[in-house]
């Protein structure tokens, strides 16, 4: 069917009508909260009689002292379930924007710091290993040939020529090979 439309009267009529229903509706409720209010007052506090001496006095005024230290208990146990469930609900807050995505990581900082630093500011105390990394290498000793030695003790090269040459000079030189 096509939609009828309503008249301005008819859109009147409706409103002020769910108005008063509405209206009515929470007058109710207003007068229910009072029935509530006034059934837990006689509960909770029975009605005061005025004590004529003085230690009556004193004794209704410890009743009524430690009637405030029991509400001011319960008042205390629960801000601090407030508290936690305000903290949780942070905390839950936090995991859904990271699964979300839509975290913004912030830019980092680039910060020298040795592995030793890392791992103690990760691990804290717990960190007792030392990440020396030159003293877990091998130490290897060069072996100096003698040749190599010779060669660069030579001073004059002249010097080296002139020892060599001439047949005294290779008959040392096969010598010293053998």
């Amino acid at each position: 069917m096509s939609e009828r439309k309503i008249s301005s009267s008819r859109k009147h009529q409706l409103k002020s009508l769910m108005l008063s229903i509405a209206k009515g509706i929470l007058e109710e409720e207003d007068r229910e909260r009072e029935r509530e209010r006034g059934r837990y007052m006689s509960e909770t506090c029975p009605p005061l009689s005025m004590p004529r001496s003085m230690q009556e006095l004193q004794e209704l005024a410890r009743e009524i002292h430690h009637k405030i230290d029991v509400i001011d208990e319960e008042r205390y146990n629960l801000d601090m379930k407030v508290n936690k469930t305000n903290k949780e609900i942070d905390d839950l807050k936090i995991k859904v924007q990271d699964l979300m995505g839509k975290f913004k990581k912030p830019v980092l900082r680039k910060v020298r710091m040795s592995a030793d630093a890392m791992l103690k500011a990760l691990l804290g105390s717990k960190h007792t290993v030392n990440l020396d990394l030159r003293a877990n290498l091998k130490q290897v000793k060069k072996e100096v040939k003698e040749e190599d030695k010779e060669l660069r003790d030579v001073g004059d090269w002249r010097k080296n020529i002139e020892d060599k040459s001439g047949m005294d000079g290779r008959k040392k030189m096969f010598e010293a090979e053998a």
